[in-house]
Parts: structure tokens; sequence; C-alpha cells
């Protein structure tokens, strides 16, 4: 049995040509590894991908760490490629067992857990562990976007040879016909966790708002180490954490979305945002803007701290909204899921294992 999965592993990638692109989906089968139910940035991408993969596509379906064991164990037997697609003690397990059985294994690397812990003031020793032995564990390793990819390189030289990128897909279908004009109510996700810079959006609106202008900023998200400075403004409304249906409602009001991030490997709020109806500001950190090419500097933070740059990007964009020319870079074909989830089939099916 084991020689005849190697034997089909090592074919996967001819036999892949000889089908154009038809995932070999009676030949091969993938076990995807991760949560997808949460609502997390992370578990999203997971459920996107799941819904593209072929239908003999295996995944977790049990929540429970007693019921996902047992159901890893088996699924890792009954597949031909292992994907992981976020943090998690399980992949550690999960690697080791495709390890022994000769089976390939890829990462989706959705954030560098010991470096934004780091920022966060929210150090933790055994989340560190986990992190360096998956990274070291998996066959290869896939950022989501190119800029996190570059970074990954930079940051874990050991692992270039293994790191590549496969960037977020775009759900067309949460595309708004209507944009949003309120340009008075402004909106930033990431609670009070000090990546996400929230403090020096405050401290730009505070600016404004004693030049006259009427701003209120709304932030949703965990609350952190600055939640308690962030809500000493008084045209914050902290909303903390919100039902998806509030979320949705903040996103059809407000007229400006700003992510301020100092580390950003991606960024699927900024997209959301815009597809939503909003014009949008984000921090040069942030990976997801790999998807525009009509950027100008008005667009983009380059100072994340600089309340005065944030300030007056802030009254640029009110005045010349950016949704529209920000909208037009975006090529459903080729940036869609489904896409996405060609380009991350082709690349598994090339993995080889690691000695």
């Amino acid at each position: 049995l084991l020689m005849q999965l190697r034997l089909c592993m090592k074919g996967g990638q001819n036999i892949l040509k000889a089908l154009n692109n038809d995932y070999c989906a009676n030949m091969s089968r993938i076990f995807v590894v991760g949560d997808h139910k949460t609502g997390t940035g992370p578990a999203n991408v997971t459920k996107e991908y799941i819904k593209c993969l072929p239908e003999n596509t295996l995944y977790q379906k049990r929540t429970s760490k007693i019921g996902r064991l047992p159901e890893l164990f088996i699924n890792i037997l009954r597949s031909d490629i292992i994907f992981f697609s976020g943090y998690s003690a399980q992949n550690v397990i999960g690697m080791k067992l495709a390890r022994k059985l000769h089976k390939p294994t890829a990462y989706l690397v959705h954030g560098a857990i010991t470096y934004e812990n780091k920022i966060n003031h929210d150090e933790n020793a055994h989340m560190s562990k986990i992190e360096e032995e998956t990274l070291m564990l998996a066959d290869r390793l896939f950022a989501v976007s190119s800029r996190f990819c570059e970074w990954l390189k930079e940051n874990y030289p050991e692992y270039k040879d293994k790191i590549d990128f496969v960037t977020n897909g775009i759900d067309e279908r949460a595309c708004s016909e209507v944009a949003n004009t309120d340009f008075t109510k402004i909106l930033s996700i990431g609670g009070g966790m000090p990546r996400k810079m929230i403090l020096y959006i405050c401290a730009a609106i505070e600016r404004l708002n004693r030049e006259g202008y009427d701003f209120t900023l709304y932030v949703i998200g965990k609350d952190g180490a600055d939640t308690e400075a962030i809500n000493k403004y008084p045209f914050v409304k902290n909303l903390s954490l919100v039902s998806k249906e509030k979320k949705e409602e903040l996103f059809s009001e407000c007229g400006l979305f700003i992510q301020n991030s100092c580390f950003e490997t991606f960024g699927l709020a900024p997209v959301e945002a815009l597809l939503s109806g909003m014009s949008i500001l984000c921090s040069k950190e942030c990976g997801v803007l790999d998807l525009f090419s009509s950027l100008s500097e008005h667009d983009v933070i380059n100072d994340y701290s600089s309340s005065y740059e944030i300030a007056e990007k802030i009254k640029y964009i009110i005045n010349h909204p950016n949704r529209e020319k920000l909208l037009s870079d975006i090529d459903f074909n080729t940036m869609s899921w489904e896409a996405r989830t060609k380009e991350l089939v082709n690349k598994l099916f090339g993995i080889k294992v690691r000695k």
C-alpha cells in the first residue's frame, strides 16, 4: 500500500499536466488541516479553499481536541498530500506522521506568531516553539502574499528554498454596486492590538476634529494592550468583538476604512471594505497592496506612526475617493478563489518530501 501511495505521489505532477490541470480528482487526494468554522481571517481563507478544491478533498469536520486527533490520523492515512492552513499545535503531530509515511506537506502561513506576539506585548514561548517546529517540518511554506513571502525569506533564511506564496483570493459576489459616501464615519479593525496601530489613527482624527471636522472612528476587534488608550478619545466608538451582522452593517455605513498595521501579512479586511463600498487607506506594510497597480502616494501610509501623514491622507481621500480606481485594478478572473485554488493545487502536486 505504501509503495502504491509513493508511486501515486511521484506521478502526481505528470498526471496533472496530462489531464490539463483537472486536479487528478480520481488519482490523488488532498487533506486540508485547519479551522474553517470560527470566522477568523485564516478560517475564512481555509473555508474558501475547501469550497473550490476537488470533490474528493478531505477536511477536518470535528472541533474538539479529542475528536480531531483520530480524524487527523485517519485522514492522513487516506490522503496523498496534506495541506495545513493556519497555526495549530496539531500541525506538528500531523507533519510528523506524514513524514513517517513519506507524504508531502504544505503549510499556509497566515502570520508570524512569534513576531506578532512580540509587537502586541503578548509573547508566548509555547506558541513560538510550535511555530518553529511547524516551519521546520513542513515540506513547503506558502505565504499569503508576495510581500510576506519576501519577509519570510529574509527572517527565516534557513527555509528560503522551500518558501513560496499563493496570494489570497477575492470573492466577486461580495462586491457592492453602491459606493459609501458618509466619510464622517471611519472604520478600523484590530481592537486594541498594538500591531494594528489604531492609536495613531486616533491621534490623526483628533488633529482633524480640532480643525473643524466631525469624524467618528468605529473600532472593532479583540481588546488588547492599546484598548484603554483608544477608549479615551471621545470620538471613538469601540465595539470590541461584534457579530457578523453588525460588522456587515458597519461596512455598509462607513465611508473610509483604515488599516494602519505595522505588520500585516495580507489583510482581508481592506478587501472586504473595498468590495462593500468603502474607500481604503492602508499602511505600506499591508500585503494586500500587492493586488493594486494604480496606487498613488495618497493611498498608502508610509509612516504608520505619523498622525500628521495619516490626517493629510484622510483629508485627501474624502475629497478624492479611491474605491472605483482600486476596484478597476482587480481582475476577478485571475484573483478569484477558484483561480487561486488552481494555482495552489498545481504547486501542491509539485512538492517533494524533504529528508
